[in-house]
């Protein structure tokens, strides 16, 4: 069986993420395909992991992809989070993992709303009328409720326990929604580092509607391009990333013919069939560093992180249930975090010693992240430990 070596891992993990410099895009569609997805839960996160990956872009390039020419589309999806997609991609989500997210959330949905005293199809009504107030216009959470009162409302969540919360409706309509395909995130009313977002009908900002494909060749298509992004993978790898069952990734598996090769750590992990060239040669060594965003795709693209993080760095660069705060990486591996000081400029926390070659090609990127921040500070949910300033034993 064929060996792939961590070695193997980190370069093509430098040459396909597009995070080594040398190897970057030359558009934000290019990379963002490239990532198969790009995390989107921080609204600052698409915008910077973009920058990382793509020479001579700016803030204004992300946003006219993602809202004039929309060749970058924002959709509910793996594990119920928000990503950034190419929108050839959106049918496959919404037949797969977008499908486990609207079905579970709306059975729980259904089950929690029941003292709201709706009937058996008061979410398909909500559906229709979600849908005729979004035709043609952009309309905030707010603005939904008020123009349709008789879904503005809240309810109980986890009633009778100690983890009990009012809920609002409307919110978790759109997630169901979002997930289906039908709606999405428009334009964002806020600055580009604050969440403000719009909604509107898919069909009206795409000009088409979203034609959920069947789930297994959903599945197929994401392992597909997952693959090639990310592998070498493992099975438990793609069951974390997809936020899928064990049974869905070992079809998928099949059905894309997926081959097994051996790695480091002695896993069975999975490439592409006629993917391998990369791995029966010598892995490249070429020096370079990357200053990646909270909740980068990079970072998140594995469940299984020890063959680009020291487990002893994971308390101090991740928060609990593993989401991964601001990386500096230097070959392939990551070293530490970065974070912006008073006066707004970025500065970088070493957890390891480098040599003088890494420093240098770190201030390189200092000084390029800095261009693109100006001094704006990017606030961050998933704040890692490290991040504010923690002290760990």
């Amino acid at each position: 069986m064929l060996r792939a070596t961590d070695d193997h891992r980190r370069a093509r993990l430098a040459r396909r993420h597009g995070v080594a410099p040398a190897h970057r895009y030359g558009d934000v569609t290019s990379a963002t395909r490239a990532m198969t997805a790009l995390h989107a839960t921080e609204p600052a996160t698409p915008h910077l992991s973009l920058h990382a990956r793509v020479n001579e872009v700016d803030v204004a390039d992300v946003e006219a992809a993602l809202y004039d020419t929309r060749t970058l589309v924002k959709v509910m999806g793996m594990r119920r989070t928000l990503f950034v997609v190419p929108p050839e991609l959106i049918d496959a989500i919404a037949g797969s993992v977008g499908r486990r997210v609207a079905d579970a959330n709306r059975k729980r949905l259904e089950r929690e709303a029941a003292a709201l005293g709706l009937g058996p199809r008061w979410i398909d009504d909500a559906r229709s009328a979600v849908l005729t107030a979004l035709d043609g216009e952009q309309r905030s959470t707010r603005e939904l409720r008020d123009a349709i009162e008789h879904f503005g409302g809240t309810f109980v969540a986890a009633a009778g326990t100690k983890w009990a919360t009012d809920v609002p409706v409307m919110a978790n309509l759109l997630t169901i929604f979002c997930a289906e395909g039908a709606v999405v995130r428009a334009r964002n009313r806020g600055h580009w580092r604050i969440s403000r977002p719009t909604y509107t009908s898919m069909a009206g900002w795409l000009g088409r509607a979203v034609e959920p494909v069947d789930e297994a060749a959903g599945y197929a298509e994401l392992v597909r391009r997952w693959l090639w992004t990310f592998g070498p993978g493992t099975e438990a790898d793609l069951v974390w990333w997809l936020g899928a069952t064990k049974r869905a990734v070992r079809r998928a598996l099949v059905d894309v013919g997926a081959l097994e090769v051996v790695l480091d750590d002695g896993t069975t992990g999975f490439v592409l069939p006629d993917d391998t060239d990369d791995l029966t040669a010598a892995a490249d060594r070429e020096p370079w560093v990357a200053l990646l965003p909270t909740l980068d795709a990079t970072t998140m693209g594995w469940r299984g992180r020890e063959f680009y993080l020291d487990p002893g760095h994971v308390p101090f660069l991740f928060d609990t249930a593993g989401n991964a705060g601001t990386t500096v990486w230097v070959d392939g591996r990551v070293v530490g975090c970065w974070i912006q000081d008073d006066d707004g400029r970025v500065r970088t926390i070493l957890r390891e010693s480098l040599p003088r070659s890494a420093h240098r090609l770190l201030a390189a990127e200092v000084e390029r992240l800095d261009a693109l921040l100006g001094g704006e500070r990017i606030t961050n949910v998933f704040a890692s430990p490290q991040m504010r300033g923690e002290r760990l034993g």
